[in-house]
C-alpha cells in the first residue's frame, strides 16, 4: 500500500493554491493523474520523487519517505521518472545510459529486447528517432527495479500511431516488472488504454477518482451531433455491442449491433453521430 498526504502551497495562473492530495494507492496500480494545467500534477510527481519539498507524510509499504521529522533522499526512494523530454545522457550510447543506473547487463539486455532496441544499443541519443529515445528513458527507468515509476505526460511528443506501439510497451513493462506506476497524462485514449485508476486534480484538489469510465466516459447529452473519434474498444453485452471512442478529451460509449462491430478495427478513426437520440458509428 502507498499512502500519500500531502499539502503544499502553489502559486498558479489563477494566483495561490493549496496541493492538498490525500491518495492510497494499492502496490501494483497503475494511476493516471489528470486535470487542466497548473492544477499540480507534475508538482506532486516531483514531490514524490523528492525533488520538491511539501508538508505531509509518503509511505511506501512499510518505508517512510516523508512525515513530519524526517525526508528521505531522492537517491534512496527507488523512484523511476520518465521525462517529456527523455534526459538522456547525450555522450552515452543506448547501454551505457542504462547502465548507469545499474550495473546489471542481463537486466538491460531483457529491456533492450522486449523494447526492441537490442540492435541500437551501441548509438548515441542523436542518432535515435524521439520513440526510441523514449523507448531508453523507460527503461532506464526500470534499471533499478523502482518501487514507483513515475511519468511525466511520456507520450506527449509523438505521433499517434508511435503513441499506441509505445502504450502497449508501457503496459507489457509494467505488467512485467509489477510496479505501481503514476502518470500524468491529458489524453483519454492513452489513459483509457493504460490506467486502472484516474485521479483528477482541479486547483490542487483531487475532484474525482475511479476507473477511467467512471471518470472520463459522457453518456448524457440530448443535442444532436456528429463527431469523428478513435475507436478503443468493442464490448460484447450479452446480444448487443458497445463501442468506447475517444472523442476529445471525453470517452463515450455507443450501443450497435453484431454486423456493425465486425466493420471495425480497434484504433480506427470513426465517425459518430446521432439522430433522435439514437446514436450510430461508422467508419
Amino acid at each position: 500500500m502507498i499512502k500519500i498526504d500531502i499539502n503544499k502551497k502553489l502559486h498558479g495562473a489563477s494566483g495561490e493554491m493549496n496541493l492538498n492530495v490525500n491518495l492510497e494507492i494499492q502496490e501494483g496500480d497503475f494511476i493516471a493523474l489528470s486535470g487542466q494545467s497548473g492544477s499540480g500534477k507534475t508538482t506532486l510527481l516531483r514531490i514524490l520523487a523528492g525533488v520538491e519539498t511539501a508538508e505531509g507524510n509518503i509511505q511506501i509499504g512499510n518505508d517512510i519517505w516523508q512525515d513530519k521529522k524526517f525526508t528521505l533522499a531522492p537517491q534512496q526512494r527507488r523512484i523511476g521518472f520518465v521525462f517529456q523530454d527523455y534526459a538522456l545522457f547525450p555522450n552515452m550510447t543506448v547501454e551505457q545510459n542504462l547502465l548507469f543506473v545499474k550495473k546489471d547487463k542481463v537486466l538491460a539486455k531483457h529491456l533492450l529486447e522486449m523494447t526492441e532496441l537490442s540492435e541500437l544499443k551501441k548509438r548515441l541519443p542523436n542518432m535515435l528517432s524521439g520513440g526510441q529515445k523514449q523507448r531508453v528513458s523507460l527503461c532506464r527507468a526500470l534499471m533499478n527495479r523502482p518501487k514507483l515509476l513515475l511519468m511525466d505526460e511520456p507520450l506527449s511528443a509523438l505521433d499517434p500511431e508511435m503513441r499506441t506501439k509505445l502504450q502497449n510497451e508501457i503496459l507489457t513493462l509494467h505488467k512485467e516488472f509489477g510496479t505501481t506506476t503514476i502518470m500524468v497524462s491529458h489524453d483519454p485514449s492513452e489513459i483509457y488504454r493504460l490506467a486502472s485508476r484516474v485521479v483528477l486534480l482541479e486547483l490542487g484538489q483531487i475532484i474525482n477518482d475511479g476507473t477511467p469510465k467512471e471518470v472520463l466516459l459522457k453518456t448524457s447529452g440530448s443535442q444532436k451531433f456528429a463527431f469523428e473519434g478513435e475507436l478503443l474498444e468493442v464490448i460484447k453485452v450479452d446480444v448487443i455491442y458497445i463501442a468506447i471512442v475517444a472523442i476529445g478529451q471525453q470517452l463515450v460509449e455507443v450501443v450497435m449491433s453484431e454486423g456493425e462491430a465486425k466493420k471495425l478495427t480497434i484504433g480506427q478513426s470513426v465517425r459518430i453521430a446521432t439522430k433522435a437520440f439514437a446514436p450510430s458509428i461508422t467508419d
